[in-house]
């Protein structure tokens, strides 16, 4: 019997969309295990914590019993050693994000080389989804309740209520 396939699909996820929750969903029907691990990058000015984060991600994704929630720092090839991971998982929403992905597949590979990298084509209707963009619709009074998962929603509607 083959050993267990564990993934990892890194990010930000400041805030989580439903582009990420539709990858968590396929991603996780790929693999045994799926952890969706929360970048801890203290050279960012994040909007969310890292601990609300992954609240807010554990409860968006928390249908899917092989979905695990967790934060790491540093390179994530260290990171995929230590949780045993033989994949990456990334999404691709458009060829510029293709360039950037490749790059870092093949530096991760160099690192680590048992580890492989999957891309998964992000779907139609979150192809131009961002955390990025969520945050500059939210912003400037916009409404992003198609972009993000309720609890999200929730939380992004208490964060702009007090400024």
């Amino acid at each position: 019997m083959p050993a267990p396939l564990i993934a990892i699909y890194p990010g930000s996820f400041d805030p989580p969309t439903n582009g990420h929750l539709d990858l968590i969903a396929r991603g996780s029907r790929l693999v045994s295990q799926l952890i969706v691990a929360v970048l801890e990058n203290t050279q960012k000015q994040p909007l969310f914590s890292v601990a609300e984060r992954i609240a807010m991600l554990k409860e968006a994704a928390g249908s899917h019993a092989n979905v695990q929630v967790d934060s790491f720092q540093g390179l994530l090839v260290d990171y995929a050693a230590e949780r045993q991971a033989g994949v990456i998982l990334r999404g691709i929403r458009a060829v510029s994000d293709y360039e950037t992905e490749l790059q870092m597949a093949l530096l991760n590979r160099r690192m680590r080389p048992g580890t492989e990298t999957i891309f998964l084509m992000a779907s139609e209707e979150y192809s131009f989804l961002s955390s990025r963009m969520v945050k500059e619709i939210i912003t400037l009074g916009g409404d992003v309740s198609h972009f993000v998962p309720s609890i999200v929603l929730s939380r992004l509607r208490e964060k702009f209520s007090k400024r």
